[in-house]
């Protein structure tokens, strides 16, 4: 069967689950590439549906919506990965090209189903079990040690779901709230790793340099590439790991690899299958950004060069700090965006047009050179700026006497 195409463009039409910050910046790769992108968003003010032209509003755990979003679309992929995997299973059965498809999903979608597929494989994790009661985590202390990470299967996203418990009384409140749950051993870890990794439904493969990324309370802070300070050698092994987990499991699109770096080597802590928070330095840093690398897999046009801009590219999300408080005093958005750009000319701002409110990803900005100190200096005082008004005495405009 021929794929569908816009009659107005003759080229594809890409529908995206979800309207946030990840679909928004797919939809501006889209543009360049002369694709349509049509997206399913909660309501009319979210991220991407401010942007997008094809808008339709409706949940993504809703059957119907899924259905009318998936009518005349070439494929259907994620901004996010909490659509119901049985509903996705019914597009496919009706005849709807869905990337990844469900059965690959399902890895990103459940952590259970995760961990289990890396033992059969025999990839780097740490030590885990399924939970059931406070008995069946006290007796995985007994192996492993206190504190334990526990995590539901599903649902979590930056920090949310996860839960580091020190003994038996904590873990039984949390196993009587959520039922089974993940139990992992609390890493000790050097530093996070991600290792990104587009393929196509064919098996063509691209990866990007691997990244350190810093996270703030789960939340994803900073992003630093490549990861300095990193061996070629461990470099490649969690590229080629990346790899080896997106063929074995058949992915198409991006697939971004968060790794823990311990002193023995690397673990694979989650996956994401779809752009990342770890890839957005992409946009700038690199000649394919994973935004137009997602589109050119699900749609299984070759992938493009992931070759990087500049030695160094730093990334700051913006997450919601002082300015977004109701009480907030000083220069409104667009008085401290002018400002940023003052200040920090050579930095790139990515705005999400979202709420603003304490501790959400509102944007990120983008820092390009080849000192990797001074870019993240740059980065970092950036997006502060943005969050909490306040301008970094480093970057300080000279006061005239």
């Amino acid at each position: 069967m021929a794929a569908a195409l816009d009659p107005r463009t003759g080229l594809p039409v890409v529908a995206m689950v979800g309207g946030g910050q990840l679909a928004r910046m797919t939809h501006q790769a889209a543009i360049a590439l002369g694709q349509s992108l049509r997206v399913l968003s909660a309501g009319p003010d979210e991220s991407a549906a401010l942007a997008a032209a094809d808008v339709r509003i409706g949940a993504h755990d809703d059957l119907a919506a899924l259905r009318d979003l998936a009518d005349g679309a070439t494929v259907v992929t994620f901004d996010h990965e909490h659509v119901p995997t049985e509903h996705l299973r019914d597009l496919v059965a009706a005849g709807t090209r869905v990337a990844p498809g469900p059965e690959a999903l399902v890895h990103a979608q459940d952590k259970l189903v995760l961990r289990r597929a890396l033992a059969e494989a025999g990839e780097p994790q740490p030590a885990w079990a399924e939970v059931r009661s406070a008995e069946d985590v006290s007796a995985f202390a007994d192996a492993h040690g206190w504190p334990v990470v526990l995590k539901t299967p599903r649902g979590g996203y930056d920090g949310k779901g996860v839960f580091v418990v020190p003994d038996t009384a904590a873990a039984a409140e949390l196993v009587e709230r959520h039922g089974t749950l993940l139990a992992e051993q609390r890493v000790a870890m050097v530093r996070e790793l991600s290792a990104q990794v587009a393929r196509s439904p064919f098996g063509q493969v691209a990866v990007w340099p691997v990244v350190e990324t810093v996270q703030r309370d789960g939340v994803c802070a900073e992003v630093v590439a490549p990861a300095p300070g990193l061996s070629d050698e461990l470099a490649t092994a969690a590229q080629e790991l990346a790899v080896r987990i997106a063929d074995r499991l058949g992915v198409v699109g991006m697939l971004a690899v968060e790794l823990f770096r311990t002193a023995d080597g690397i673990l694979v802590n989650e996956l994401a299958m779809r752009p990342h928070n770890s890839g957005h330095w992409t946009i700038e840093g690199a000649v394919t950004s994973q935004f137009e690398q997602h589109l050119r897999a699900v749609l299984d046009y070759p992938l493009g060069s992931t070759a990087m801009t500049a030695p160094v590219a730093v990334m700051a999300n913006v997450l919601g700090g002082a300015a977004a408080a109701e009480d907030w005093a000083g220069p409104g958005l667009d008085e401290r965006i002018h400002h940023l750009m003052a200040h920090w000319p050579d930095v790139k701002l990515h705005w999400y047009g979202k709420g603003q409110r304490p501790g959400r990803k509102l944007g990120h900005v983008t820092a390009l050179g080849k000192d990797p100190a001074a870019v993240r200096a740059r980065a970092v005082a950036a997006a502060r700026y943005l969050a909490d008004g306040v301008v970094d005495p480093a970057f300080a405009f000279p006061t005239e006497h």
